[in-house]
């Protein structure tokens, strides 16, 4: 033990003399100057400056958004003159606006002139839900103006706590159809992308019975019927929502396999009988008490020979802007919401063994940014 307190004295005192050299004037004209390290010292410089100007870029996109470019830029190229009154701009602030967005590989100039749809501006097309997610975040750009403020102290008062109309009630089973339909229809929008990763990582067809807690307007068990016609799908969500998916069900010829159950799961038992319960970007949103309550309830619910399937964002998260989403984003957008926070698996795993579950396994996802998973089954013990 005293060797390893030694060695880990030595290792911070190497990581203190790095940062010092790398914090020194001198060493990053150096760095800038000298061909083996020129590279890397600019990558970081770009890096530290993407952050700095990071709120500007996401103005960019919100204007890009809400001016509908994609769509515009998708018909073909032209120039700013003919572009202009499409996005019912004038011509200078067309140019401003396709030359930023540009620079961020959301349009792409063409020659002579012209833009025509970038790289990341065609995704938008696709997939309604980033763009849903980019005006939703004019309720966080509110909530972070002071972030000092928002770490010293967590508040119920932000936009995005009246947002989500159960955050903060009290009673989240008596919010009416008004109160949740703004947050179902988001998460509606933005569900695809979320689904179609944990389907792609698990078999469903293998099961009998899914019940999805917390399913919204059953948006993933739309998506998971289609992959697997036999499967008996039960939804339990605020009795207001369940009502919207219940009829999104019968309207999509669901109703004979398909139904939703309204009901608190803070308080109210889940329905029984599924071997296999989906908890889809729910247990994030929740403090560490809800949410152990919310897997002890599961375990009296699940078939004994049952599978848990924990989807979401994770903090630690290994890949490419995982982690940054899951510790960076989540962190900060669920601190603005007023409960819960992003966790790691191991996290995750104390909790769900408390509750009465196995040591979950992780399931490889091909997009860890969008959801890591874990399942777990019951401990028989």
């Amino acid at each position: 033990m005293a060797g390893q307190t030694v060695l880990t004295r030595l290792i911070d005192r190497l990581h203190a003399a790095k940062d010092r050299l790398l914090a020194s004037p001198g060493f990053m004209r150096f760095a800038t100057a000298f061909p083996l390290t020129r590279p890397v010292a600019r990558r970081r410089a770009g890096a530290l400056f993407d952050l700095c100007a990071g709120f500007v870029y996401s103005q960019v996109l919100l204007a890009f958004v809400r001016l509908r470019a994609a769509e515009v830029l998708a018909e073909g190229p032209r120039t700013v003159a003919e572009l202009a009154p499409r996005l019912g701009l004038p011509a200078d602030g067309a140019a401003r606006l396709l030359r930023a967005a540009a620079a961020l590989d959301l349009a792409a100039e063409r020659g002579g002139g012209r833009y025509g749809l970038g790289p990341l501006g065609a995704p938008l097309l696709g997939n309604p839900g980033i763009a849903a997610m980019v005006e939703h975040h004019v309720l966080l750009y509110a909530d972070l103006a002071d972030p000092v403020a928002l770490l010293r102290q967590r508040r119920t008062d932000t936009g995005l706590a009246g947002y989500w109309a159960y955050a903060g009630a009290e009673r989240p089973a008596e919010a009416l159809a008004g109160d949740v339909d703004p947050y179902t229809a988001l998460m509606a929008a933005t569900q695809p992308l979320v689904a179609a990763e944990v389907l792609d990582a698990w078999p469903v067809h293998k099961h009998r019975r899914l019940l999805d807690v917390g399913g919204g307007d059953g948006s993933f068990l739309r998506a998971t019927g289609q992959r697997a016609p036999g499967l008996e799908l039960v939804l339990f969500d605020l009795p207001a929502v369940a009502a919207r998916a219940q009829e999104r069900f019968e309207s999509e010829g669901l109703g004979g396999r398909a139904r939703a159950e309204g009901g608190d799961f803070h308080t109210d038992a889940l329905p029984g009988g599924a071997d296999l319960v989906t908890l889809v970007r729910v247990l994030h949103d929740h403090d560490d008490g809800d949410v152990l309550a919310l897997l002890k309830a599961v375990r009296r619910a699940i078939h004994p020979t049952g599978t848990l399937l924990v989807a979401e964002p994770m903090a630690g998260s290994r890949g490419r802007g995982a982690r940054a989403m899951g510790d960076a984003y989540f962190g900060f957008y669920l601190l603005a919401m007023g409960r819960g926070r992003p966790r790691t698996p191991a996290e995750l795993s104390t909790l769900l063994v408390a509750a009465g579950f196995q040591p979950p396994r992780p399931v490889r996802t091909r997009t860890p940014l969008l959801a890591s998973l874990l399942a777990a089954r019951p401990d028989r013990a």
